[in-house]
């Protein structure tokens, strides 16, 4: 990995961290070691909070800037083979010792699109899950929408099964910037859909910007902002473009040899800083380096927190990313292996990786740290172990580089820090993995 300030160009890699050790260490070999972790049933097992990832992998159109695992143009036959092979992972896993009674507090669709599944499709899957688990108690069950997916039916189903976050993948509101980056939906269709999402109502919703898409301009981007405002979602998750291996673009500029088309990241996090001044300006604060939100008493995101936090989080459905009772894990990543696996009963799980205490010790730092701030006194109670001297060089590096401030147990990052707090991360990592290709 590189950090940010070496090449302010955007250059292909992947910068975003969302776990430790890097993915690029987890291996089929460690596959049985998720197999012993679902097999045991713990004695505290209930004081673990549990949740569960849903990956619905289709979309209408590929973003050029995507690299997830996504299939287009599917038929509602594909779907239901994919629906059916997905009740049938939820059923086994369901059925493990270490699953099997405790009730879920947090669930999260994602895709993919979500959204893509028909109001009849959506229905459909609830009620068969519901014979496994349910979420009927959880705190936060959230669903990614694509605007043009959406009408009002079907903004009513998602409100009838139960979800409480909805999460609108706006990106932009210029039209040409949209098209410019495969973005299947237009700006006429994210207004519809904000109306019939306000219309039915739920507890929590957000909308993505993404800061840095070809084409962005300095007016343009701080029109967008402005619309943002306009609608008053309970949050507002911004995020830096990057062009991981194998986007689309990062293809056109490996086959060309063109520069990089994508904003430099000096320009990405001046737009960004700008966007959370304007936020804050009304009425918004800021709840990790890419969120903010309206009230910090009613607006959180459990599933990030408790991602960030160490609860167990199954994966379900093709290339889905999952933690349980101490091991990393991630499915198989073609749909026709994972429905094949699925199929003859088995779980669908293609490597894993079980991190040592002091891994888990950094994956919880590292994670927090991109809220913002933490605090070591819950780390010693959590872990045992002072991270401010644990620690201690990066903090001291990082605070001499104005990055973060620490007064006491408290450490918190400043603007500069949380503009590129993913490029600080790996200054926490073992030496080894500093360098090593994170995906």
């Amino acid at each position: 990995m590189t950090t940010l300030d070496v090449s302010t160009t955007t250059e292909v890699g992947s910068y975003f961290i969302s776990n430790y050790p890097p993915f690029s260490l987890w291996t089929g070999d460690n596959v049985p070691q998720v197999y012993e972790a679902f097999d045991k049933a713990k004695a505290d097992t209930e004081k673990t909070p549990l949740g569960l990832y849903i990956h619905i992998p289709f979309c209408r159109k590929r973003c050029k800037f995507c690299y997830f695992r996504v299939y287009t143009n599917q038929n509602a036959k594909a779907i239901e083979d994919y629906v059916q092979s997905l009740i049938k992972e939820i059923e086994l896993i369901s059925q493990k010792p270490g699953v099997h009674g405790r009730e879920l507090e947090f669930v999260y669709f994602g895709g993919g699109t979500p959204s893509y599944l028909s109001s009849k499709q959506l229905r459909s899957l609830r009620e068969r899950m519901s014979e496994y688990v349910t979420w009927d108690k959880a705190k936060e069950v959230t669903f990614e929408c694509e605007p043009g997916t959406l009408n009002l039916e079907k903004v009513q189903t998602l409100k009838d099964i139960g979800i409480t976050r909805v999460s609108l993948g706006v990106e932009n509101f210029n039209d040409k910037i949209l098209e410019e980056n495969g973005r299947a939906h237009l700006s006429p269709e994210v207004m519809k859909a904000y109306d019939w999402i306000q219309d039915v109502g739920f507890p929590q919703v957000n909308i993505d910007l993404i800061a840095g898409m070809v084409g962005e301009t300095d007016e343009n981007w701080h029109d967008c902002v402005e619309k943002a405002i306009a609608m008053q979602p309970d949050n507002i998750t911004m995020y830096q473009m990057e062009l991981p291996f194998n986007t689309v673009y990062s293809k056109e500029m490996k086959e060309s040899g063109n520069a990089s088309p994508v904003a430099d990241w000096p320009t990405k996090r001046r737009w960004v800083s700008e966007a959370m001044d304007r936020l804050a300006e009304a009425g918004y604060h800021a709840s990790s380096g890419n969120e903010m939100i309206k009230n910090p008493e009613t607006d959180h995101f459990i599933y990030r927190d408790n991602l960030f936090r160490g609860s167990d989080l199954l994966a379900t459905g093709v290339s889905s990313f999952g933690h349980f009772q101490g091991v990393h894990y991630q499915n198989l990543d073609r749909i026709e292996d994972y429905m094949e696996t699925v199929n003859k009963g088995e779980l669908p799980i293609n490597r894993a990786l079980q991190p040592t205490a002091h891994q888990i010790l950094i994956r919880e730092v590292v994670l927090q740290l991109k809220e913002g701030r933490i605090n070591a006194a819950a780390f010693r109670q959590k872990f045992g172990v002072n991270i401010l001297e644990q620690f201690s060089e990066a903090f001291s590096n990082q605070q001499k580089a104005g990055y973060m401030t620490v007064e006491g147990d408290q450490i918190v990052l400043t603007r500069k820090g949380l503009l590129q707090v993913d490029s600080l991360l790996p200054e926490y990592f073992e030496k080894e993995h500093r360098a090593i290709r994170y995906t």
